[in-house]
C-alpha cells in the first residue's frame, strides 16, 4: 500500500461545534462549551484502494467525510488533496479555487429518495452537475448522461423518467451516475446500501467495485455493515467519539483486532445460524457509564481492560505492527478475540 499514490492526505482534522445558551427568551445567546465532533483524525488514502469507515452512529464517520467535501469547515487540521502533480490544501480553498476543486471528489448519498429532487426527470439530475461545470452543448450533455446511465445498468429510454418510477436500488444507480458525472477520482460513498434490500445490496455492491476497477476510483466508504466493508474495503478504520482508534489492512483487523472497541464490534456480528449466536457481545461490555472520558482515553468508561492509574492519559496512535495502528495504552499487551470467520459469513469473496 504505501508504494501506492497519495491522493489524499488528513493530519489533525478536527471539527468542534459550538454549544450555545439561550438568553433573553431566546432572542440572544451565549457560549457554554463545544461539542468536539471529529479529535485529531490522521490517515492517507491511496489512489484506487478503498478505504473502510466504522463505529457506531454518532461517532463522526459522516462530519469527518463533510469535512473532506468542505460541506463543513473544520475547526484545525489539514487536508491535502492531489490534483495533477501538487498537493492542494483543501481547507485553505474558497470561493473559485474550490469550486474547481469539487469535481474531483463526489459523494454518494446514503438516502437513494431524498437525495434525489423529485421534480426533475433522471435525465436532468444526472446532467445537472454537468451543467453547473460547463461541460459542453446540450447535445453532448445528453451523449454523456446516456453514456452514464448505460454505464450503471439503467435503461436510457428512461431518461426522461422521474425518480418516484424507479425502484430504490435503480435510485442509488442514479446517485451514483451523478457521482460518476464529471470523472471525479474520489468518491466518498455515505452508508450507499444501508436503505436498500439484501439482494440489491450485492447489486450495488458489485456495481461500485466494477465501476473502481474500470476507472481507477478511490473510495472512503462509511458504512456500519462491516461484512459490507470487508467486501469492499482494501483497509478498515475503526471510529470512536470523534477519533480513529484502530487503521489496518481488513484482513489484520478481522484476524488480529488491537483496540478493546473493535473487538466489540466484531463480536456484535450476528451469525447466520441462530444456534451459533451468544451473548460474548454483551459480556465484552462492562455496563459502566458510556461516556467519553474528557480528556483521557475515550473508550476507557467502556472497556473491561482499562487501567485506573492510566484512565486520565490520552492515549496515542500507534504502529504496533506495519500498516496496523492503534489508539490505546495496552495495544501491545492484550490478546483480543477476533472475528470467528466460520461462524459469520464475512470471507470477504461475497458481499
Amino acid at each position: 500500500m504505501a508504494e501506492r499514490d497519495p491522493l489524499l492526505v488528513i493530519q489533525d482534522l478536527t471539527k468542534h461545534f459550538p454549544i450555545y445558551q439561550p438568553l433573553l427568551l431566546g432572542l440572544s445567546r451565549r457560549q457554554i462549551g463545544v461539542l468536539s465532533a471529529v479529535e485529531g483524525v490522521t490517515f492517507t488514502l491511496h489512489r484506487g484502494e478503498t478505504l473502510g469507515l466504522v463505529g457506531e452512529s454518532g461517532c463522526g464517520k459522516t462530519t469527518t467525510a463533510r469535512l473532506i467535501l468542505r460541506v463543513l469547515q473544520p475547526t484545525r487540521g489539514e487536508i491535502l488533496f492531489k490534483v495533477g502533480d501538487a498537493m492542494v490544501r483543501v481547507d485553505q480553498l474558497e470561493g473559485k479555487a474550490l469550486r474547481a476543486l469539487r469535481p474531483h471528489i463526489q459523494l454518494v448519498f446514503q438516502d437513494p429518495h431524498s437525495s434525489l429532487n423529485p421534480r426533475m426527470p433522471v435525465g436532468e439530475i444526472i446532467g445537472e452537475p454537468l451543467k453547473l461545470n460547463g461541460y459542453g452543448t446540450d447535445a453532448e450533455i445528453i451523449e454523456r448522461v446516456k453514456f452514464l446511465m448505460a454505464k450503471v445498468g439503467l435503461d436510457v429510454q428512461h431518461l426522461r423518467r422521474y425518480p418516484h418510477s424507479f425502484s430504490g436500488g435503480q435510485r442509488q444507480r442514479i446517485g451514483i451516475a451523478r457521482a460518476l458525472a464529471l470523472n471525479p477520482e474520489l468518491v466518498v460513498c455515505d452508508e450507499p446500501v444501508s436503505a436498500l434490500d439484501a439482494s440489491v445490496q450485492s447489486q450495488v455492491l458489485n456495481l461500485l467495485k466494477d465501476l473502481q476497477a474500470e476507472l481507477n476510483l478511490t473510495y472512503l466508504f462509511i458504512s456500519h455493515n462491516l461484512a459490507v466493508v470487508d467486501y469492499m474495503a482494501d483497509r478498515i478504520a475503526v471510529m470512536y467519539a470523534g477519533r480513529i482508534v484502530e487503521l489496518a489492512p481488513k484482513r489484520q483487523l478481522f484476524d488480529r483486532p488491537r483496540h478493546p472497541y473493535t473487538e466489540i464490534l466484531l463480536a456484535a456480528v450476528l451469525p447466520p445460524d441462530p444456534t451459533l449466536r451468544s451473548s460474548r457481545a454483551r459480556r465484552l461490555r462492562n455496563g459502566q457509564n458510556e461516556t467519553p472520558h474528557p480528556e483521557g482515553c475515550a473508550f476507557s468508561c467502556r472497556c473491561r481492560y482499562a487501567l485506573e492509574c492510566r484512565r486520565s492519559e490520552a492515549p496515542e496512535l500507534i504502529e504496533v505492527e506495519p500498516g496496523h495502528l492503534v489508539r490505546c495504552h495496552q495495544a501491545n499487551d492484550l490478546s483480543l478475540t477476533p472475528l470467528n470467520r466460520f461462524a459469520h459469513p464475512m470471507s470477504g469473496d461475497h458481499p
